[in-house]
């Protein structure tokens, strides 16, 4: 299997090349389609959580179902889930394979169709997942959408998350233009649900253009709760007194509110049951996504690495409590509005662990210490917070439990790369004899 990945880091020019042509040419010699219904995720945030909520409810109402999201945390398998359950890479090499023999057979004077890590990564899944019986098959974007490999499949259902501003070189330097580029996952006729409370212009405008069936959150579902519970309502359907999700954090019931509305639009194809949603929303699971490992110190994990997510990741660390002293890991790519999200947190941290990681996209944590200094040089009432670089994420939490009495709080947070490289021998518990005497070293 790693060899594959390796192959396919290396035959395509560019590591993200949008357009849905050649991924199409591809998937068409492949004769790849789903034969059940298909909810396509796109969005800046919430994506991740949306799905898993999506597969939460469909599995405990018995439906085999398909996930595929991107990026993984440790072990690429992580990308597709048959049934809930991880697939095994020697499962997925077949597939590979099978898309590697397209490439040429659909390709022209004996050059084959050039792909890039994402689009043949895509299509090896989508293989795998068209070929399990499955009920229901649920697909998050990449990048953007309209031009996204997983747009070659058309939705039954979509649900635009949150957008907010993100990868600019690829979709445009506002709102209204990112908006415009996730909305090209919905189909005329369809329902397409829009969880994102203040949705940009450009997404409500696309979906009348093309007659789309657009559930819009706050005028055909809303929510409401209080302390103990929350109550869901939307085109002729409420339900009340549900508990909330296991996932933490504040946006969660915007991504639950959505994920109802989903299922409530597609209940003539994909019927759940009141007890399934309940069961779901308890049950249901995401690495990474305000994941709080319980130990002394404590432990937060969180891949917030926009300022729009960093937003929320601050809301929830505020939520938490008192901590006598926080400590912050942090690693990012260098196209990341980082200046924003260190102003967005930094009044919660009171010592910084910088991070390299290992791909050419990323900040070097050395430039991170430099920004923050820079930063703490203009701030009105400066704060003296120390910072300090690291060659990985691990080095860099070993350094933080090291310096950290047992009532504080370590917050690790960035790139998929950064939470991933803490998690790549398994969950910390930084109370643990194992912990305490690697920071020790």
């Amino acid at each position: 299997m790693n060899e594959w990945l390796a192959y396919c880091e290396q035959i395509h020019p560019k590591t993200i090349e949008l357009g849905l042509e050649r991924v199409a040419l591809v998937a068409q010699a492949l004769q790849l389609r789903f034969d059940c219904p298909v909810i396509t995720v796109a969005g800046t945030n919430g994506k991740g959580s949306t799905c898993a909520m999506l597969e939460a409810i469909a599995l405990q109402s018995g439906y085999r179902t398909g996930v595929y999201t991107s990026p993984h945390l440790v072990s690429f398998e992580e990308r597709c889930r048959i049934g809930g359950e991880i697939v095994f890479a020697q499962d997925l090499v077949p597939h590979f394979e099978a898309v590697e023999q397209a490439r040429f057979s659909a390709g022209t004077q004996g050059k084959p169709v050039s792909l890039s890590y994402f689009e043949f990564t895509t299509l090896a899944i989508a293989r795998i997942m068209s070929q399990s019986k499955l009920d229901v098959a649920i697909l998050e974007v990449g990048l953007g959408g309209r031009l996204d490999a997983t747009n070659i499949f058309d939705a039954d259902c979509a649900i635009i998350t949150s957008i907010d501003i993100d990868h600019t070189e690829f979709l445009g330097p506002d709102r209204e233009t990112i908006g415009r580029e996730k909305a090209g996952i919905m189909r005329s006729g369809k329902p397409v649900v829009v969880s994102d409370p203040m949705p940009p212009q450009s997404v409500v405008l696309h979906a009348e253009q093309i007659g789309a069936d657009l559930w819009q959150a706050g005028r055909d579902f809303n929510y409401s709760g209080d302390r103990q519970q929350w109550n869901w309502a939307g085109r002729g359907k409420r339900f009340h007194g549900l508990a909330y999700p296991a996932l933490r954090g504040a946006n969660q019931l915007i991504n639950a509110a959505g994920v109802l509305a989903a299922f409530q639009a597609l209940r003539q194809v994909l019927p759940v049951t009141a007890q399934a949603i309940r069961q779901g929303f308890s049950l249901v699971d995401v690495p990474g996504r305000f994941q709080i490992v319980p130990g002394q110190p404590s432990l937060v994990l969180d891949v917030a690495h926009n300022p729009h997510s960093v937003a929320a990741l601050a809301v929830n660390l505020d939520a938490m409590g008192f901590f006598p002293v926080t400590h912050a890991v942090f690693g990012a790519m260098h196209d990341k509005d980082l200046a924003a999200v260190m102003q967005r947190i930094g009044p919660l941290v009171d010592r910084w662990y910088f991070t390299d990681l290992p791909l050419p996209r990323a900040e070097k944590a050395s430039d991170l210490v430099k920004r923050w200094q820079a930063l703490q040089m203009v701030g009105q009432r400066p704060r003296e917070v120390p910072a300090q670089a690291f060659a990985t994420p691990s080095q860099a939490l070993k350094a933080a439990v090291k310096a950290a009495d047992p009532a504080d709080r370590i917050v690790v947070f960035g790139s998929f790369y950064t939470v991933g490289g803490v998690l790549s021998e398994g969950v910390p518990r930084l109370d643990s004899p194992h912990w305490r005497n690697q920071s020790s070293e």
